[in-house]
């Protein structure tokens, strides 16, 4: 696995990144060679924020976790990396191991912040593009929680057209089809 450590707002010390690079080296059974983690370590505040994201073979692993030391933070992330494996342990083998996610998703995070102005006007301040591959309606909801996000877009493997799923405050998911006249 490939290990990329990026420091947001502070120098990282070699020994943290040696850390790091040993605390992943426990995945290596389970990531192959083309694997790639990117650490990324935010100080802002007093607070001490490390994102670990893996990707392999188009599935995104994602935790993240805050604390006041950047170790503890550390060891707080590889834990929720671990238990979100193990959670997924069984839906993840037979959607490797079946082929049914060959193709790479380059960039899968998005977020579009959105500012209400005094005039009741909207601004998007930021906008992110990503490619989308075809899924199954199983397989983005195990993207989604893999991502840790509320909703995720992709298009629909059986019908060809963007959908978006989403978790509902019921604890179940939601599925946004477009409806054609």
């Amino acid at each position: 696995m490939k290990v990329t450590i990026t420091g947001r707002k502070v120098n990282l010390r070699d020994n943290f990144k040696e850390l790091a690079t040993k605390k992943l080296s426990k995945f290596n059974r389970i990531f192959d060679e083309d694997a790639d983690a990117h650490v990324v370590v935010t100080v802002e505040h007093n607070r001490q924020t490390v994102e670990i994201t893996i990707r392999q073979r188009g599935m995104i692993y994602r935790a993240e976790a805050t604390d006041f030391e950047m170790n503890d933070a550390l060891d707080r992330v590889i834990s929720a990396l671990g238990r979100q494996i193990r959670k997924n342990k069984t839906k993840l083998e037979k959607k490797i191991h079946s082929g049914a996610i060959d193709q790479y998703i380059e960039e899968n995070t998005y977020t579009t912040d959105v500012i209400e102005e005094p005039k009741e006007e909207f601004k998007v301040v930021k906008t992110k593009r990503f490619f989308v591959s075809p899924l199954s309606v199983d397989e983005a909801i195990l993207q989604m929680n893999l991502l840790g996000h509320q909703f995720f877009m992709f298009r629909n493997a059986d019908t060809e057209e963007i959908n978006v799923v989403y978790k509902r405050n019921d604890g179940n998911y939601g599925l946004l089809e477009p409806e054609n006249d």
